[in-house]
């Protein structure tokens, strides 16, 4: 496993080489960033931009170092500037990824949310990932389990998840196997290392973590 929680068995493409950290892993645990046309950095989540891009693990102090040092100009061979706000607009943007992503998996029938239907899911054994918001209540999120050998995600709040329903606010949330599900466990991977924050991990929980 690499930094931000990123598995490095996946076979999804060339490797690449953190210019942060030096370690080399799949694309998918990295974010790509790319120089403007005036030589600022831009984080290109998507991994779409056109033009010659440089790798950071999707960890926070791998981030950090590549700021402070500017270690992107190095790896583009160019004069580069970085803003000051940099690492704020990859978490944001990853976020927004994660959202869309979980909102894509609920439009084709595969994402639940509410206490109930969760719940429901879960006895079924249909779920894949338990999704609560970590600024719920401790107490109703402990009477759900983590579908053995699956994923728990812990770090997004009420009201990011609610966007990704439709809602004011979701506390509970699962994903059935299948469609999108692993890439929104991928994506919540990079966020949750860009975050750098506690997943809520109670030590009791079944499964991985996103």
């Amino acid at each position: 496993m690499g930094r931000g929680g990123a598995h490095k068995d996946r076979g999804d493409g060339p490797d690449r080489k953190c210019i942060a950290t030096g370690e080399v892993q799949p694309k998918f645990g990295l974010i790509r960033f790319v120089a403007g046309p005036d030589g600022q950095i831009v984080p290109d989540v998507l991994g779409k931009l056109p033009g010659r891009g440089v790798y950071v693990a999707a960890d926070r102090a791998a981030l950090e170092t590549a700021v402070k040092k500017n270690l992107f100009a190095r790896g583009l061979k160019t004069q580069t500037r970085v803003p000051e706000d940099l690492i704020a607009e990859v978490e944001r943007q990853l976020t927004r990824r994660v959202i869309e992503l979980i909102s894509l998996a609920r439009k084709s029938g595969r994402a639940v949310a509410g206490y109930e239907k969760v719940k429901d899911i879960l006895a079924k054994e249909e779920a894949e990932v338990l999704i609560q918001a970590k600024d719920g209540s401790e107490r109703g999120k402990s009477k759900l389990s983590t579908p053995h050998y699956g994923t728990y995600i812990g770090f997004l709040t009420a009201d990011e998840l609610g966007m990704a329903f439709g809602r004011e606010t979701v506390i509970h949330a699962a994903l059935a196997s299948g469609g999108l599900t692993q890439r929104v466990v991928e994506e919540a991977q990079r966020l949750k290392g860009v975050r750098q924050t506690d997943d809520g991990g109670r030590g009791r929980r079944e499964g991985k973590r996103a």
